[in-house]
């Protein structure tokens, strides 16, 4: 076993660095995993662009990454569920399991979840992690450790598809398709929504919409959104839309295409967190406003789905860089967003 790491930190808006830090041991419960791809999310890009998100402020040197896979190299004591050689996709977020939220199942929303990659805590560009062994997951044999590391987005997806009732028999749209955006479309065809459409204003990411699956696509810029659901739908609307963009237009849109008695669901972050909308017509319509924050009890249905075939990881990722180029891994992912649908940073040990 390795006795020091090489560790990507964040030393201050759009500043990378490769620096060694000692290999941390697991502690009772825990696992050490040896960390083989991580994805780098829109949080962290963020994070990269502005220093923070909101009130969590980034403190230099900071560690970045939390979609993450590997292997067991180590166990700590009272570790029951796991064996050194297993593959694991790791749910990032620790919770207190005390409070109500935690008590009620609703562990998502506890105010004391201790997140990778949400300062002060450090996330997992880095060769090794310990995590507790209960939020590892083991990987079936068809599934690779670059699909594991994408199980965590996906799981927003499934979240946000459950938050919306998603069934068959619906119509819905993605606004957004991006990463979120499309693997909340994979979730939607997956719990059984034969007809998913999404919207974007960037073509290349719509042509990796139809490539995954979309039933039809829209290119916002060009066409007119409404009428084009009109057309799609028959005149009947929208079902359940979901949102990932965190744009007030797609926002107000998605109340305009829907149906009576449909469902909106809300996934992405407005800039300015807050949004003027035509409620009068939402309250009109009866429509039904849920939102996400990250996701439970989902890792074994979304791994279940990928084994299963139902969900298609292996081309969600379009670029994948080596950890020794985090640099250019985060600053392309910064500048070339209409390549750039999924980058994952590839760590070697």
């Amino acid at each position: 076993m390795k006795e020091s790491m090489s560790v990507a930190v964040m030393n201050g808006i759009g500043k990378m660095e490769l620096v060694v830090r000692p290999v941390p041991v697991p502690a009772n419960g825990e696992v050490l995993v040896k960390i083989d791809y991580v994805g780098i999310c829109g949080s962290d890009i963020h994070y990269y662009e502005n220093g923070c998100i909101g009130n969590y402020i980034v403190k230099p040197p900071f560690v970045l990454g939390h979609e993450a896979a590997g292997e067991v190299v180590a166990l700590g004591n009272e570790v029951t569920n796991l064996k050194i050689g297993d593959r694991v996709a790791l749910e990032p977020g620790r919770t207190c399991g005390r409070c109500r939220y935690c008590r009620e199942g609703q562990y998502n929303l506890c105010q004391d979840v201790v997140f990778f990659a949400t300062p002060p805590v450090d996330g997992v560009f880095q060769e090794y992690a310990t995590h507790p062994a209960e939020l590892c997951f083991r990987l079936p044999e068809n599934v690779s450790n670059l699909e594991g590391a994408l199980i965590e987005p996906l799981v927003v997806g499934f979240h946000a598809a459950n938050q919306g009732g998603a069934h068959a028999g619906q119509k819905a749209v993605v606004f957004g398709s991006g990463c979120i955006g499309l693997v909340c479309m994979m979730a939607l065809k997956a719990e059984g929504i034969s007809e998913v459409i999404v919207v974007d204003v960037i073509q290349k990411r719509l042509e990796k919409a139809l490539e995954l699956g979309a039933t039809a696509v829209i290119n916002s810029s060009t066409e007119n959104l409404v009428e084009r659901i009109n057309e799609l739908t028959g005149g009947e609307g929208i079902d359940l839309s979901i949102e990932t963009a965190g744009m007030e237009v797609t926002t107000r849109q998605a109340i305009e295409i829907a149906r009576k008695g449909a469902t909106i669901v809300l996934v992405g972050y407005s800039k300015r967190g807050e949004l003027t909308l035509p409620v009068s017509l939402f309250i009109d319509k009866e429509l039904t406003f849920k939102s996400v924050f990250r996701y439970r009890h989902i890792y074994p249905m979304a791994i279940e789905a990928v084994a299963n075939g139902r969900v298609n990881l292996k081309d969600l990722a379009t670029h994948v860089f080596d950890l020794d180029n985090i640099q250019e891994a985060m600053d392309r992912s910064v500048s070339d967003k209409a390549d750039i649908v999924k980058a994952v940073v590839r760590i070697k040990a």
